[in-house]
C-alpha cells in the first residue's frame, strides 16, 4: 500500500461537458467478454467461447442489473440474444458492455414488435465506429444544450429511438469529467 494518495483534482463547473441522451424505457442488460483462462475463483461457464490468435480463451456473458443470466435462466429474453448473436457481439472486445434491453414485451414496447439492445457508450460505439456490432444499436444522442432542450425535444418530437413513438419515458444527462449519470424523466 501506498502512503501518500493525493486529493483528486476538481473539474469547474463553468467547464461542464455534458450530454443529453434519449432514456429509454427497458431492462439494463451487460454483455461481458473476459479472458476465460485468468478469472480466478467461481465462475460460472460462458453462454459461449471464443479462441483467440494470443492464446487468450475469451468468454462471453450476459447479465441484467441484477445478477448472470443465462438461455436457460433468461431476462426477457435478452442471454438468448446474446447466443444467437454471439459471433457478431465478440466484436466489442474485452469489457463491460453496458445498455438498454427494450422492445416488444419490455416496458412502454415502444410499439415494436421486436426486442433491441442499445449501448450506452455513444463515445465508443455507433455510426462513426464501423467496428459497432450491427445486432446492436446505441441509445440516441440528444444534440441540444440543456437537458431542459432534450426534454422539450423529446415531448415535441417523440422518441428518437423508435420514431413515432410519443410516450417517451425522459432524459439521461452524462458529465463527461466526473463520468456521472442523472435522470430527468417525463413520463414513468
Amino acid at each position: 500500500m501506498e502512503i501518500f494518495k493525493a486529493w483528486p483534482k476538481i473539474p469547474r463547473v463553468e467547464n461542464r461537458k455534458e450530454f443529453y441522451t434519449e432514456k429509454i424505457d427497458g431492462t439494463n442488460a451487460c454483455i461481458v467478454i473476459a479472458d476465460y483462462s485468468q478469472l480466478k475463483g467461481e465462475v460460472p461457464p460462458p453462454i459461449e467461447v471464443m479462441y483467440q490468435h494470443d492464446d487468450k480463451v475469451y468468454g462471453i456473458w450476459a447479465q441484467s442489473r441484477s445478477r448472470l443470466i443465462t438461455p436457460q435462466d433468461d431476462n426477457y429474453g435478452f442471454a438468448r440474444w446474446v447466443h444467437e448473436n454471439v459471433i457478431d457481439l465478440f466484436g466489442l472486445e474485452e469489457g463491460y458492455h453496458y445498455g438498454e434491453w427494450w422492445g416488444k414485451g419490455i416496458q412502454r414496447g415502444y410499439e415494436l414488435d421486436h426486442k433491441r439492445f442499445s449501448l450506452f457508450n455513444t463515445k465508443r460505439w455507433g455510426e462513426h465506429n464501423p467496428n459497432t456490432p450491427k445486432c446492436c444499436h446505441v441509445v440516441p444522442v440528444i444534440n441540444r444544450e440543456s437537458v431542459e432542450e432534450a426534454k422539450t425535444a423529446l415531448k415535441k418530437h417523440g422518441s428518437f429511438a423508435a420514431p413515432g413513438y410519443m410516450n417517451v419515458e425522459g432524459v439521461v444527462v452524462y458529465e463527461y469529467n466526473t463520468d456521472s449519470y442523472w435522470k430527468a424523466i417525463i413520463n414513468k
